[in-house]
């Protein structure tokens, strides 16, 4: 029941969970899985922004009724397998809430039904503005989502326009009304910076909009040029220009300064929250700790083992039970203790000194990482605080290369 999940060899097009005759259950598993959390991918999307890089499709409609379908028994072949409770479920995409409100709710009375949800489950569904009607707000609370992701982005046209962004600002409150008076309460914010053509007083009237829609939860993300993304061929062919660094580090320090004055806490690298608002599913992720993948393009990780359904529509909507994968990964100790660092340094709390020295013990790179981490403090880079190492503001401008010193 505890053991660690073994690995097989596998291609992605012939990856698969084989069923073991005896059991009925992977040969990847124990019989029951024990975890914390469950991320569901809905892949549809109305129109695929120029820097996603996520597997999401444009349009689709007719697939949607099967794929709502599909989904419900790969939740019911999920069950079988998962040991909880659940302490959080996060549905993201693509655009979860592009489904019908019957469609939607129909999916979710299977994810309540059918899994060990925990009475105190955090239920996050991302969302886009201009999805959030009436009907669909209703359809979420009643199926027992308490919380919601709004991908709002900036509240600039001209940089909605940039990122293909496809709705207007205005329906960014109204969204979050429809939401409120279904009865949740708990909402965030998607912001990006460094758009190009963006101003930091524009970056600064986005933070404004935010906060005097009374949220309490802001993740705010430096744009990103993902390999093979139409925004990064832009790029290349000298149609976009990105915003240049100083910029860029000057918008993520106005941010960091703007949240706290708001009395925003700065709990990890992109997010900022109020008091007891902090996204426990993302939480679970920086822990380490355990989630199941449901649906085409979901990643999970169990004791160890990582892996992602594989992110072919067509092929999930044909198949029965648990989806095909694509090769999981299963770090060593070194591959381990490298991605501790990582997801435990981006947390501002950082991590406390037992932990650490535990980390630097193993390995075969203890002597460099612990160089590193020497190093990084006498730089101003790292601290330790109250017997915990964290990153200090200076060493939140260069968070990635810290990292990648310790991975």
């Amino acid at each position: 029941m505890g053991s660690r999940l073994q690995l097989a060899q596998c291609t992605p097009d012939q990856a698969s969970l084989p069923q073991n005759e005896a059991s009925g259950i992977s040969p990847f598993l124990p019989e029951q899985v024990p975890v914390k959390g469950v991320y569901l991918h809905v892949p549809f999307c109305r129109h695929r922004c120029h820097y996603c890089d996520f597997y999401t499709i444009a349009g689709r409609e007719e697939a949607f009724e099967a794929y709502v379908e599909r989904l419900l028994d790969e939740i019911l072949a999920s069950a079988a397998v998962l040991q909880g409770p659940l302490e959080t479920v996060f549905i993201g995409g693509g655009t979860p809430t592009i489904l019908p409100p019957g469609l939607l709710k129909r999916a979710l009375d299977g994810v309540r039904t059918a899994l060990p949800v925990g009475t105190n489950c955090e239920w996050t569904v991302e969302a886009n503005p201009e999805t959030v009607t009436e009907a669909c707000a209703e359809a979420l609370a009643a199926g027992g989502v308490n919380r919601v992701s709004l991908g709002a982005q900036s509240f600039h046209p001209e940089r909605l326009k940039t990122l293909e962004r496809q709705h207007d600002p205005s329906t960014v409150g109204r969204s979050l009304d429809r939401l409120r008076q279904a009865g949740i309460e708990q909402l965030s914010l998607d912001l990006i910076f460094a758009i190009p053509g963006q101003t930091i007083e524009q970056w600064d009237a986005d933070l404004t909009a935010a906060l005097e829609l009374g949220i309490d939860h802001i993740s705010a993300y430096s744009l990103v040029y993902e390999q093979g993304t139409p925004l990064t061929r832009r790029r290349d062919r000298g149609e976009v220009t990105p915003i240049e660094e100083d910029v860029e580090a000057a918008m993520y320090e106005h941010a960091i300064s703007r949240l706290a004055e708001a009395g925003m806490v700065h709990y990890e690298v992109s997010n900022w929250a109020r008091e007891g608002a902090a996204c426990r599913h993302n939480l679970l992720y920086w822990a380490n700790e355990d989630w199941w993948a449901i649906g085409p393009g979901a990643a999970g990780h169990v004791q160890g083992v990582r892996w992602k359904n594989l992110p072919r529509l067509a092929a999930y909507l044909e198949g029965t039970g648990l989806p095909r994968i694509t090769v999981p990964e299963q770090l060593d100790e070194d591959g381990r203790i490298g991605e501790s660092f990582m997801m435990g340094l981006r947390l501002l709390e950082g991590m406390d000194r037992e932990r650490v020295e535990s980390l630097l013990a193993g390995g075969n790179r203890a002597q460099v990482r612990h160089a590193a981490i020497e190093g990084r403090v006498a730089s101003g880079h790292l601290a330790w605080e109250a017997d915990r190492l964290r990153l200090t503001p200076t060493g939140l401008m260069v968070a990635d290369s810290i990292i990648m010193d310790l991975l």
